[in-house]
C-alpha cells in the first residue's frame, strides 16, 4: 500500500498544483490519520486515487477532446458538417443498404421537426411584412401582380427547356416498359388528377378554416389567411394593430430560434435521408433509366446557367453573395428532397443577404406554389419520355399543347401530396400516352426529386431578390433598419448567454466567480453602444462596399 501511495504521490505532484505539506506527529498514528483525512471525510489514500482518476480523465481524455472540438468549431460550421454528411450517407446506403433503410426514421424526424416551424413562421413573418407596409394596401397588390408575372415567365422557360432537352437526348428510346398489369399506382394517380380543376385550386387558396390549411400543409391557404389577417390589422385601430404586430414579431423570433436549434441536428437527418434513398433504390436503377436521370440533371444545370445566371446579372444581384447565401438551403433541399425543410433557412438567408422582411415573407411562400422551376422541367421532360418509351412520335403542335396544359395545371401542386406525379398522370391520361412509362418514373422519382427540389428552392430565393430589386428595397434603408435590429438582438443574446455561463460556472467553482464576472464586465456591451456599432457597420456606404465584394467569385 505504501508503494501504491508513493506512486500516486509522484503522479499527482507532477500534474496537480502544489499544496503546503501537512505536519504529522511521528509518535501519534491516530492524529496522523485525522490530519491526513480531508474535509470530505475520506482518508488520504482514497483521495489520492480519486485525484489520480480525475487527472487521468482531464489530461488524457477530456483536455485533448475539448481542444480538438474547439479547433473543429473554429474552422468548421454547419455547412461543413452538412457537406460531410452527404458522402457518408451515400457510402452507407451503397455498402449497407439494409442498415440504411433502418435509419430512415432519423431523416424523417428532421423533416418533421422542420415542418413544425413552417406554419407559425410563414404566418407571423407574412403578417409582420404586409402590415409593415403601413396603411397602403395597394403596395401588396402591386407586389403580388409583379411576382406572379415573374413566376409565369420563368416557369414557361423551364417548361420549354424540358421539351427541348427531351427532343435532343430522347431519353425514352430503347426503354422496355413493364406490363400493363403493374400500373396500379399510376392509374390511381391518374384518377386523382381528375380532382384537380380551377375550382379545386381556388378552394386550395381559400380553405375552410386556417387550422385545416395548417394541418393539411396547404401553403396557398396559409398565405391567403395571413394576408387577409394582415390587411385587417392595417385597418384596425392603432392599439390593436400594435399588439398584434408585437405578438407576431415575437412569434417569428421564437420560431427562428427554434429552427436554429433543429438545424444542429441537420447533418444527422440529412445523412440518414441520403443513406435510406440510396439503400432503397440502389445503383442498379441507373442502368435502365440512366439517360432520363442524366437528362433531368443536365436540364437543371443548363437552366441554372442559362436562366438564373442572366437574371442575376440583369438585376445586378451579387452572384458570389447569392451563391454563398444559398449554400445551406440548397444542401438541405437536395439531401432531404423536401422544399419545406429548406424554407426557414432560405427565408433567414435571404434576410441576411439584403431582402427586406416584407418581400421575403410574401414571395418565398407564394413561390412554393407558383414557381416550381425544377418541377416544371421534370414534368415536361417526363411527359415526352413517356411518349418516346411507348414508341410515339409527337408533333410539335401536340408538344406545345402538353406544355400549355402543364403550365395551367402545375400551379398549386405544392399543396397536393405527390403533386408532380399527379399532374403528370393526368396529362399522360389526357393525351393517351402509355401509363406504364409513368410507373417507371415512379421508381426513380426519389432520385430525381432531389435535383428538382433544390432548383425549386433556389428559384424562389432568386425571385425574392429580383422582387426586392424591382421594388428598390434590396439592401435599402428598410433592410438596413431591420438588419440593425437583428444584429442588435443577436449581440444582446450573446451577451446574456455569456452572463448566464459565468453565473453557472461560478456556482460550481466559487473561486473563479469573481474572475469570470470581471471578464464578463469587460466584454459587456451597452445597448446604446450596440446601436452605434450597428449603424456604422450597416451604413449605405458599407452596403455599397458589400455589393462590390459580393460581385467577386465565391
Amino acid at each position: 500500500m505504501t508503494k501504491v501511495s508513493a506512486f500516486f504521490d509522484k503522479v499527482i505532484a507532477a500534474t496537480a498544483p502544489s499544496k503546503p505539506p501537512i505536519n504529522l506527529d511521528p509518535e501519534n498514528e491516530d492524529a496522523n490519520n485525522t490530519a491526513t483525512a480531508t474535509s470530505n471525510g475520506y482518508p488520504q489514500w482514497a483521495n489520492k486515487i480519486g485525484l489520480f482518476i480525475y487527472m487521468l480523465w482531464d489530461k488524457c481524455l477530456w483536455s485533448p477532446f475539448s481542444r480538438t472540438w474547439a479547433l473543429l468549431n473554429r474552422w468548421t460550421n454547419l455547412t461543413f458538417w452538412i457537406f460531410a454528411s452527404i458522402p457518408i450517407g451515400v457510402l452507407v446506403g451503397y455498402y449497407q443498404p439494409e442498415f440504411a433503410t433502418e435509419i430512415q426514421p432519423l431523416g424523417t424526424a428532421f423533416i418533421r421537426m422542420i415542418k413544425i416551424c413552417v406554419v407559425p413562421l410563414i404566418f407571423s413573418t407574412l403578417v409582420v411584412g404586409i402590415a409593415g407596409h403601413g396603411d397602403d394596401i395597394s403596395k401588396i397588390g402591386k407586389l403580388a401582380i409583379k411576382t406572379i408575372i415573374y413566376f409565369e415567365i420563368v416557369t414557361t422557360l423551364a417548361l420549354a427547356l424540358g421539351l427541348i432537352m427531351a427532343n435532343l437526348i430522347k431519353p425514352g428510346q430503347g426503354v422496355e416498359l413493364p406490363p400493363e398489369s403493374d400500373n396500379g399506382d399510376a392509374n390511381d394517380l391518374a384518377k386523382k388528377s381528375g380532382d384537380i380543376s380551377w375550382d379545386g385550386e381556388m378552394f386550395l387558396i381559400i380553405p375552410e378554416n386556417f387550422f385545416a390549411a395548417a394541418v393539411e400543409d396547404q401553403m396557398l391557404g396559409i398565405v391567403f389567411c395571413a394576408a387577409m389577417f394582415a390587411c385587417a390589422a392595417i385597418k384596425a385601430d392603432a392599439k390593436s394593430r400594435e399588439v398584434m404586430m408585437t405578438v407576431c414579431e415575437s412569434l417569428s423570433q421564437v420560431t427562428f430560434k427554434m429552427v436554429a436549434l433543429i438545424m444542429n441536428y441537420a447533418p444527422i437527418g440529412i445523412g440518414a435521408s441520403l443513406a435510406s434513398t440510396v439503400g432503397a433504390n440502389g445503383i442498379g436503377v441507373l442502368a435502365n433509366l440512366g439517360k432520363l436521370i442524366g437528362g433531368v440533371y443536365a436540364a437543371l444545370v443548363i437552366f441554372f446557367l442559362a436562366v438564373f445566371i442572366p437574371i442575376l446579372l440583369i438585376f445586378r444581384i451579387p452572384l458570389g453573395g447569392f451563391l454563398r447565401a444559398m449554400g445551406q438551403p440548397w444542401l438541405i433541399a437536395f439531401s432531404t428532397s423536401s422544399s419545406e425543410s429548406a424554407l426557414p433557412k432560405a427565408m433567414e438567408r435571404m434576410r441576411e443577404f439584403g431582402c427586406p422582411n416584407a418581400i421575403v415573407s410574401f414571395v418565398i411562400p407564394t413561390g412554393y406554389s407558383f414557381n416550381l422551376d425544377g418541377g416544371t422541367i421534370y414534368m415536361s421532360l417526363g411527359a415526352i419520355f413517356c411518349a418516346q418509351a411507348g414508341g410515339m412520335s409527337l408533333p410539335i403542335a401536340t408538344q406545345l399543347s402538353i406544355m400549355g396544359t402543364l403550365m395551367l395545371t402545375s400551379k398549386g401542386i405544392a399543396a397536393v401530396p405527390r403533386g408532380s406525379m399527379i399532374i403528370m398522370a393526368g396529362t399522360i391520361s389526357q393525351y393517351n400516352l402509355p401509363m406504364a412509362a409513368l410507373t417507371m418514373l415512379m421508381g426513380v422519382d426519389a432520385i430525381l426529386d432531389m435535383g428538382r427540389t433544390s432548383i425549386n428552392v433556389m428559384g424562389n430565393c432568386l425571385a425574392c431578390c429580383v422582387m426586392s430589386r424591382i421594388e428598390g428595397t434590396f439592401r435599402g434603408p428598410v433592410w438596413r433598419e431591420e438588419e440593425i435590429e437583428r444584429r442588435r438582438r443577436a449581440a444582446l443574446d450573446d451577451n446574456e448567454k455569456s452572463a448566464a455561463a459565468a453565473a453557472a460556472i461560478g456556482s460550481i467553482l466559487p473561486s473563479t466567480t469573481q474572475d469570470l464576472h470581471h471578464q464578463h464586465n469587460e466584454k459587456e456591451i451597452n445597448e446604446d453602444k450596440i446601436d452605434v456599432i450597428m449603424h456604422e457597420t450597416i451604413s449605405p456606404a458599407s452596403s455599397i462596399k458589400n455589393n462590390q465584394e459580393d460581385h467577386k467569385a465565391p
